[in-house]
C-alpha cells in the first residue's frame, strides 16, 4: 500500500480548510446542497445531502483505510502513527483557535482523527502481540 506513512485524514482536513475560507471557493460552502442528491423519505421529509455531510462520509471511509493500515508492523507504521498524532494536534489547535473551524463538521472530523489515533494504536498493539505469540509458538515447536 503506497499510502503507508501518510495520514489520509489530511485530505478531508485540507478540503475543509479550502471550503471554510470563502475567499478560495466562494460558490461552494460546507452548507451547500450536493446537486442531485435528495431523497423523499416515507416520513414525508425530503432528505438533502450537504457538502459537509459528504466530507464527513469521505473521512469515515478514509478512517477505515487508516485502521487497515494499522494492521501492518514496521518503522513506516510508527511514522504513520506519529503523523496521525500531529494531525490530531493540529485539528485540536485549529478547532479552538480559528473561528472558521468552530463548526460541527470540523468537530466530527476532529473526532474521526482521534479515533484514528487511538484505533491505530490499539490495532497495532494487538497485531504485535499476535505476531509475538506466533513467533514464540514457532520457536517452541522447532527442535533445537
Amino acid at each position: 500500500m503506497s499510502f503507508i506513512g501518510f495520514p489520509l485524514l489530511v485530505i478531508p482536513f485540507a478540503i475543509y480548510n479550502v471550503l471554510a475560507f470563502p475567499s478560495l471557493f466562494p460558490s461552494v460552502t460546507l452548507t451547500s446542497e450536493v446537486p442531485g442528491v435528495q431523497l423523499h423519505l416515507l416520513s414525508g421529509v425530503d432528505w438533502k445531502f450537504y457538502t459537509g455531510d459528504l466530507l464527513i462520509a469521505f473521512a469515515v471511509l478514509l478512517l477505515y483505510v487508516e485502521i487497515l493500515k494499522a494492521t501492518r508492523l514496521g518503522r513506516r507504521n510508527a511514522f504513520d502513527h506519529t503523523l496521525s498524532i500531529i494531525l490530531f494536534a493540529i485539528f485540536v489547535a485549529e478547532f479552538v483557535a480559528i473561528k472558521q473551524a468552530a463548526t460541527s463538521t470540523f468537530f466530527l472530523l476532529l473526532v474521526i482523527s482521534f479515533v484514528d489515533v487511538i484505533g491505530g494504536f490499539a490495532v497495532s498493539v494487538r497485531v504485535a502481540r499476535r505476531d509475538a505469540q506466533l513467533v514464540e509458538a514457532a520457536r517452541r515447536s522447532t527442535p533445537h
